[in-house]
């Protein structure tokens, strides 16, 4: 098995390209995370104040269910991270996958797609649903990255 995981949640499909030609280029295992309830497009609108998706971004407490918890954390050292940023960080889902396992001593490098705007405060906000974990290196990965740059930069990393 690889030591390198790259977990990632995608709401449309960007954030799901830019982590598989993220694990082919470092040679990681890949894990999807997604929600029981998947997300309607209805859900995802941003600019209808009751849509799901900004009712759980407006509510701190708020920790969608996963569809599963069967990754396999324990056999990884360093777990690439991936979302789309949702009003200027994580989606709350992130949170969810964060509190299902026990990230203590490992590495978690966040990557992240957006349309506008970048990573803000996201490292430090994630923190507490991972102790023990270092979180470093978070990028955003916004067009369409050769594997080629995605290796140079993974290996910066280490």
């Amino acid at each position: 098995m690889s030591k390198t995981l790259v977990a990632f949640f995608s709401a449309s499909g960007r954030t799901k390209r830019i982590a598989e030609k993220l694990a082919a280029a470092t040679g990681s295992d890949l894990y999807e995370i997604k929600p029981a309830v998947p997300y309607t497009r209805s859900d995802l609108n941003w600019q209808d104040k009751h849509s799901r998706s900004s009712v759980e971004m407006n509510d701190p407490s708020s920790r969608p269910e996963l569809a599963d918890t069967e990754a396999n954390i324990v056999g990884y050292d360093r777990i690439f991270l991936g979302f789309p940023i949702w009003w200027y960080t994580a989606p709350t889902i992130i949170r969810s996958f964060l509190e299902s396992y026990d990230f203590a001593g490992k590495t978690i490098v966040l990557f992240a797609t957006s349309g506008g705007s970048g990573l803000g405060k996201t490292e430090g906000g994630l923190a507490s649903s991972c102790p023990g974990a270092r979180i470093t290196g978070g990028r955003m990965l916004n067009g369409s990255p050769s594997e080629a740059e995605l290796k140079q930069w993974a290996e910066s990393l280490r």
